[in-house]
Order: C-alpha cells, then sequence, then structure tokens
C-alpha cells in the first residue's frame, strides 16, 4: 500500500496527474490504477475527477494527513535499517533558503566526507515554503532562518550569523565607498529578492527603521540573477556576506559592507523532531555542527564611525 499512498501524495502536490505521473516515473494510466486501487482498499473516493484533477474530495484531506504520516513513518524505518550497518546509506532531501545555498554545499560536502555513501539532494526554496515541506514529509531538513518565523517540532543546529553586503559594479562611483549605511540606499537603482522571501523582508525592516525608500528596478528569486543583473547594469543589490564572496569571485563587482554591522540572523539546520532521531539525520546534525564550528569564511571588516 505505501506505493499507492506515495502515489496520491503525488498528485494531490501536484495538482495533476500528468506531472505527477512523471515526477514518480511512472506512466499515468499506471498512477491512475494505483489510485483507483487505493480507493477501492480504503472504500472512499479520494480524488475528484473530470476531464482533469478537481481537488481532494474531504475524504481524500483526512487521508491525505495519514497517508504523509505511514509514509514518514516508512521512510524512517528504512533509514534507521540503513542505519545499522558499519556504513550509513540513503537519500537525504534538503532545502535551503538562497542565501544560504553555498553552506547547503559545505553541508552536502562535509556529510558525503563523513558518509560517502548517504546521497544528497539540495533544493532552493523560500523559508515558508521549507516549513511545508518538512510538514509534507516532502524533505527531510532545511537550511534556514532560525529566529523570524515560528518552526514549529523541530530541533535546530545553528550554523552561521547571516552578515548582508552591498554589491554594486566596480566601475560605479559607489564602489569606491569603504561602507554604506541603510541610509545611503534611498533613491538608489537596485535589484533584490522578491518579497515573498524572507530574505527580503529583513532588508524591508532595515529600509523601514531608516526611512529609506529604494528604487528597485527588478526583483528575482534568483541570487544568480541579482548579481548578472548588477553586473550589466550597474545597480546595486544586498546579499549574504558569504554568497556575495562566491557570486563575486573573479567578476567585476565590489563587495560594499553596510555599517552599523547589526547582529545578524541565525541560519541554521531545521529537521522534524521525530526524524531528526535516525541514523542518517542524527549524522547530518552533527555535520551541520562541525561546519558551524569549523573555520566559516571571513566577514567584512568594518571600521569604528
Amino acid at each position: 500500500m505505501i506505493d499507492k499512498l506515495e502515489m496520491f501524495m503525488a498528485v494531490a502536490r501536484a495538482g495533476h496527474f500528468g506531472r505527477a505521473a512523471k515526477t514518480l516515473g511512472i506512466t499515468q494510466p499506471t498512477l491512475s490504477a494505483g489510485i483507483k486501487q487505493l480507493e477501492d482498499q480504503l472504500g472512499v473516493t479520494l480524488i475528484l475527477r473530470g476531464s482533469r484533477f478537481g481537488g481532494l474530495t474531504p475524504e481524500g484531506q483526512r487521508a491525505l494527513h495519514w497517508a504523509q504520516r505511514i509514509v514518514a513513518d516508512t521512510q524512517q524505518l528504512r533509514a534507521e535499517m540503513h542505519g545499522t550497518g558499519a556504513e550509513l546509506s540513503g537519500q537525504i532531501r534538503l532545502a535551503a533558503i538562497p542565501s544560504a545555498l553555498t553552506w547547503a554545499a559545505r553541508l552536502a560536502a562535509q556529510m558525503r566526507k563523513s558518509h560517502p555513501n548517504v546521497r544528497v539532494t539540495i533544493l532552493s526554496r523560500t523559508s515558508l515554503e521549507i516549513l511545508d515541506m518538512m510538514e509534507a514529509h516532502d524533505i527531510d531538513a532545511g537550511l534556514t532562518y532560525l529566529d523570524n518565523e515560528p518552526l514549529g517540532d523541530v530541533v535546530v543546529e545553528p550554523i552561521y550569523i547571516e552578515t548582508p553586503v552591498a554589491v554594486t559594479r566596480a566601475d560605479t562611483p559607489l564602489a569606491a565607498r569603504p561602507d554604506m549605511a541603510w541610509s545611503d540606499f534611498d533613491g538608489l537603482a537596485m535589484c533584490l529578492l522578491t518579497a515573498d522571501m524572507q530574505g527580503r523582508r529583513i532588508i524591508d525592516a532595515h529600509f523601514q527603521n531608516s526611512g529609506v525608500t529604494p528604487d528597485v528596478r527588478l526583483e528575482s528569486n534568483s541570487t544568480v540573477v541579482l548579481a548578472r543583473t548588477v553586473q550589466e547594469t550597474g545597480w546595486v543589490t544586498i546579499l549574504s556576506w558569504d554568497l556575495a564572496t562566491f557570486l563575486c569571485a573573479g567578476t567585476a563587482l565590489k563587495i560594499i559592507p553596510i555599517t552599523p554591522q547589526s547582529l545578524g540572523q541565525s541560519v541554521g539546520l531545521a529537521a522534524p523532531r521525530r526524524a531528526s532521531e535516525t541514523p542518517v539525520l542524527t549524522a547530518l546534525m552533527a555535520a551541520a555542527a562541525h561546519i558551524a564550528t569549523s573555520k566559516s569564511p571571513v566577514t567584512p571588516s568594518i571600521k569604528p564611525a
């Protein structure tokens, strides 16, 4: 029945039989037959059907909650069985906020170094999407902000404090400045993250506190798009220090520290409390603790005002 529950969850997640079948690597007739078998076993209709997917029935909504729990328990059992041997194996599904993607890569590398048989998948998602995906058991853990929004019943491993910096092209007058204050962004042509990103909401709070109204000419949920746009236009963006050093390396971009340097946002690994007890996730938490205590990238030096 587990495979049928996974089919049902895929359809509910995709809202489309064809897309769900593609994600599962099966044909649409096979998927439809599996859902029908599940409905026959449970004695209820789970999905409203017409010429296309019509949503879940009330019984389907309740069944989805149970399906997520049952599949998650099954995945936990598999993970524990994989962890009973001398070497850990299995799959880690990790989602990270865009500003933490370089740290997600470090985390995967550390995990691979300690446990070479564990495979890792990394997705870029907003902080709210990460919470929803953990609740739906679509990921095993998330690399996200730990302070700003309620995380629910999770265990966390803080990794680093995020430091915002300005990025502009090296040939602009702004690039000659040793640092910037938040008030200096007033009226500047900028490209920033989209409003659904918590990183953007944090930036907007700094602007509001400083009475700043920047001229935001482009928004994107991709930090690569932001860096490339700055390179093409000479505008300004704001990125985390670690991500900025990675994206600006070998380019005609200049990083400018923002002063006064705020305390910053805590970013770390979060995982559902129950699932965190599996050997693979326990190892992932240990890898997060290792990279948190190892030498981290140099943060910008701020001169006293």
